[in-house]
């Protein structure tokens, strides 16, 4: 369990509410928005009816006081894989959107990107959050060179 930063209940708060407005666009909207973005209907109401569950797990893990970091970190890893997924899908052919539907699939990837890095960021500030660097700067310490000056008085 960590005890989370502001910055990294901010950030997972901000995750929830952009979920969560996405979740009602794509799950209400996914008939009128079709067309428009030239994208299936199927792929945005079932995105949506996803987004649901995902904002409900980020806004409540928003409101805890000590997070499991294992769950901060699929979060994050989570976002990351959507936003890379967000652009395969755009150069993959498996859909033909029209430039606006480019244009709000690239938006969106963008904007879960940048929750990814915020999150990230906040998850670094928090406390209890500090296992797996204390390992890589152990092992840097390891091979550190030992400094002029305390090289020069050493006996030899």
């Amino acid at each position: 369990m960590i005890h989370p930063s502001l910055f990294l209940r901010r950030a997972i708060l901000a995750d929830a509410i952009f979920s969560g407005a996405s979740a009602t666009l794509l799950s209400l909207g996914a008939g009128p928005l079709a067309p428009l973005l030239n994208l299936p209907e199927p792929l945005l109401r079932e995105t949506g009816l996803f987004l649901i569950a995902y904002a409900a797990l980020v806004g409540w893990l928003a409101t805890r006081q000590a997070m499991p970091k294992a769950l901060v970190m699929i979060v994050i890893a989570g976002n990351t894989a959507w936003t890379l997924a967000s652009i395969a899908l755009l150069f993959s052919g498996a859909v033909t959107p029209n430039l606006q539907g480019e244009a709000f699939v690239a938006a969106q990837a963008i904007v879960v990107g940048a929750l990814a890095e915020l999150q990230y960021v906040g998850l670094r500030r928090s406390s209890g959050a500090y296992g797996l660097k204390v390992v890589a700067v152990a092992s840097e310490v390891s091979e550190t060179v030992v400094p002029e000056r305390y090289a020069a008085s050493s006996p030899e």
